[in-house]
Formats: C-alpha cells, sequence, structure tokens
C-alpha cells in the first residue's frame, strides 16, 4: 500500500521530481513544495502520514526547528529529513528533534523509498553507514569533550538559549516574561520549546542537564558574545 507522503522542500525542482518519481512507484502525494519558513504550517494541516523534509543546511542552528514543531502539534506523522551528508552529531540532532530517519539528498529513489516505509512502521530510517559514522563519533566524547553542549546550543534560538538561562536563573514564567519584555503565554511557549529540545520533563531537569554538561558556561560565552539577546532583569 503506497504512502501518504509529503515532499516539502524550498528547492522546487528537487521536491517536484521527487514528488513525480514517488508517484510512478505509487505513492500518495499531497504536496510537493513550500519554503522552510511555512513547512511546518503545511506538514501540520495536511497530516500525512510521512513527511520527507528538505534542508540545505542541517548544522545551522534551528535547522530542525520545524521537525520539533510537527512532532508536537501532529506527532503521528513520521518526519524523514531529506539533506547532505551532515556530521554524525547532525543526524543525532536531527533525531533528537524527533526525525524519524535521515536520507541524503544524492540518495537514489530506491532508498529514498525504503526511508519512507519505514519510517511509516515506525522503524528508525537512516543508512548503516551513516549510523556508524554517528555512533563512532558520538561514543567517543573525550575527542570532543564540549560537543554535547554545543550540540544542544545548536538545537536552541538565541532566545530560547535566554529562556534557559533564567530558568535556570530560577525564573518563573511572570518573571521570564518581565525580564524579557513579551507575553507570558509566549514565555510559557518559549520553555515548553526548551525542554522538549533538550529532551527534559521538567524545568528542574532542564537545570540540571544544562550545569552538567557545561551549557551554562556556553550560554554565557555566546551570549556575551553577541551570539544571544543580553538579558535585562525586571
Amino acid at each position: 500500500m503506497g504512502v501518504r507522503l509529503m515532499v516539502v522542500d524550498d528547492h522546487r525542482l528537487l521536491a517536484e521530481a521527487l514528488a513525480s518519481a514517488l508517484k510512478l512507484r505509487g505513492h500518495r502525494v499531497v504536496a510537493a513544495a513550500a519554503p522552510a519558513a511555512g513547512a511546518a504550517d503545511l506538514v501540520i494541516a495536511r497530516a500525512p502520514e510521512v513527511c520527507l523534509l528538505g534542508t540545505a543546511a542541517p548544522a545551522a542552528p534551528g535547522a530542525f526547528d520545524p521537525v520539533v514543531r510537527i512532532k508536537r502539534e501532529r506527532p503521528q506523522v513520521a518526519v524523514v529529513v531529506l539533506g547532505p551528508v551532515p556530521s554524525p552529531r547532525g543526524i543525532a540532532a536531527a533525531f533528537a528533534a524527533g526525525a524519524s530517519g535521515y536520507v541524503r539528498h544524492d540518495e537514489r529513489i530506491e532508498g529514498v523509498e525504503r526511508a519512507l516505509l519505514k519510517a511509516r512502521a515506525g522503524e528508525a530510517a537512516v543508512a548503516p553507514q551513516l549510523l556508524q559514522g554517528a555512533f563512532g563519533e558520538l561514543l567517543n566524547p573525550a575527542a570532543q569533550p564540549d560537543d554535547e553542549a554545543q550540540r544542544m546550543l545548536q538545537m536552541l534560538t538565541p532566545r530560547e538559549v535566554e529562556v534557559l538561562v533564567r530558568v535556570t536563573d530560577g525564573e518563573d514564567t511572570r518573571l521570564i516574561a518581565a525580564g524579557m519584555g513579551i507575553a507570558p503565554s509566549t514565555a510559557r511557549t518559549h520553555v515548553q520549546r526548551v525542554l522538549m529540545k533538550l529532551g527534559v520533563g521538567s524545568r528542574l531537569e532542564a537545570a540540571a542537564l544544562a550545569a552538567r554538561t557545561g551549557l551554562l558556561e556556553r550560554a554565557g560565552s555566546a551570549r556575551g558574545s553577541g551570539q544571544a539577546p543580553s538579558r535585562e532583569r525586571p
């Protein structure tokens, strides 16, 4: 039985070519292209079984934010990332965001199809050689001792980094909102996104994880160098 899927990529020609090839193999493609900024909205509205989500820069901060949002609002949708050959930690970041798989841009259509079918079945869809590379690097923290903190920082937007720092300082939602000049509902949403991206269930766990990995020091350095907004106490 064909997969009901969406191919979402800001490169229209690539998206349409993939969609056409997959239609010829019996799959039901409900959409073919969208700019990166609107990818999550499109997937959430159409709710396919599987979304093939293209990204040109898997290492860029926020690259997998659409995946996080899709999985939060449509957890039944399996997301397979389509992108260039990433670093092993790039693959880890995709899965940490909630992706079910990662497929290279230059993969043959048979490989793409296998990934879609595995993702729909609830299995991890990633080529063995990419998975082996990810395990090899992730299991060798001595080579890059700060990688875990750096990976988590790359998953967070500058505003989410500020929210995390305030959470670790013990600020509640009202104080976070006042200090950042945003509505309490917006502050609450930022906190929820931080918890989801870090894979923790509470503010206390987030603070403990940040302290254990040195993320607090990394966040302070990033903010001090202008990579994140400065804090203003209410």
